[in-house]
């Protein structure tokens, strides 16, 4: 792999157009959305035949070594020394920091209870960027921004009893990260592809990946099914890979905040993988908090 030169690093790629651009970029998000709606109850499958620590340790490695493997094929040069703090950022945010503390959370919540992670998770990513960038949105926005966040954690609160578990801790935790992982995974994908974005992320992980997976697979034990293999290998390849080359695309494309607040359906979207995967319930408040959200998304989006 070959350094980026000076000139290629200071040129940033043409983002944010009207029209066209900004359709794209949005469908680019929503399924980015949609793959990360599957992370949870994939993780709860993984669970069946891994450990935590196992889990996101392997699943860091698979996505890393498939990664890695599409930029030295494409023969992509190294990142800027510049941008290599920002990659860090998203390393511990998103590759190790949100699986690990949710994977953790999943062992005594359900995901309908960890769903409350991503309810919040949009609001978070707005104000992590307005902090990190400087872009202050309108107050329509975040008036529909958090009216949205409001009716998510209201209803998946609702789902679990309202009772505070043990696990929230590390569900809050999760928030924060990832919301930091987010926020400068969407300013770098405005320099660099997106997909480039999440693969040296984890490449960057793949010292500390690499023995921490050899550890716990000899300490935790193994019971392979069919189920876990199927959940590492989506928490792998669509949560931790694809889900990100195409949410770091649209954020690049629409900006992060309005990005971020498409995030608003994927509780939803989990709840009811939830209950067709893993046979979890939920009451009919779920179509009434859909519109709900649906609603806070179209304003947030025309803000």
């Amino acid at each position: 792999m070959r350094t980026q030169s000076s000139a290629t690093a200071a040129t940033p790629i043409a983002v944010t157009a009207p029209g066209d651009s900004r359709s794209v970029g949005t469908v680019q998000a929503a399924l980015g959305v949609v793959a990360f709606s599957l992370t949870f109850p994939s993780t709860a499958w993984g669970l069946e035949s891994f450990g935590p620590w196992s889990l996101v340790a392997v699943r860091a490695v698979l996505a890393a070594v498939v990664a890695g493997g599409c930029l030295l094929a494409l023969g992509v040069r190294l990142p800027a020394r510049r941008h290599l703090a920002g990659l860090a950022v998203v390393a511990a945010g998103v590759v190790l920091g949100f699986p690990m503390l949710t994977t953790l959370a999943l062992q005594t919540s359900t995901t309908a209870h960890a769903a409350v992670v991503v309810g919040l998770l949009p609001l978070t990513t707005a104000v992590f960027s307005a902090l990190r960038t400087g872009h202050r949105p309108s107050r329509r926005f975040w008036l529909a921004a958090v009216a949205g966040a409001a009716a998510v954690l209201a209803f998946t609160v609702g789902q679990s009893g309202g009772a505070l578990t043990a696990a929230d801790g590390y569900l809050f935790a999760a928030l924060l990260v990832c919301a930091a992982g987010y926020t400068e995974g969407g300013r770098l994908a405005r320099i660099m592809p997106g997909w480039q974005v999440i693969g040296w992320a984890l490449v960057l992980c793949l010292p500390i990946g690499v023995p921490a997976a050899a550890l716990a697979l000899a300490y935790e034990p193994v019971h392979l099914t069919g189920h876990g293999i199927a959940g590492l290998l989506w928490v792998a390849l669509g949560s931790q890979f694809l889900g990100l080359v195409v949410w770091y695309r649209g954020m690049a494309a629409i900006g992060i905040p309005r990005a971020s607040q498409l995030q608003l359906a994927q509780p939803l979207l989990t709840l009811v993988w939830s209950a067709l995967l893993l046979g979890e319930h939920f009451t009919a408040a779920a179509p009434l908090t859909a519109v709900a959200v649906l609603v806070c998304i179209a304003v947030t989006q025309r803000s």
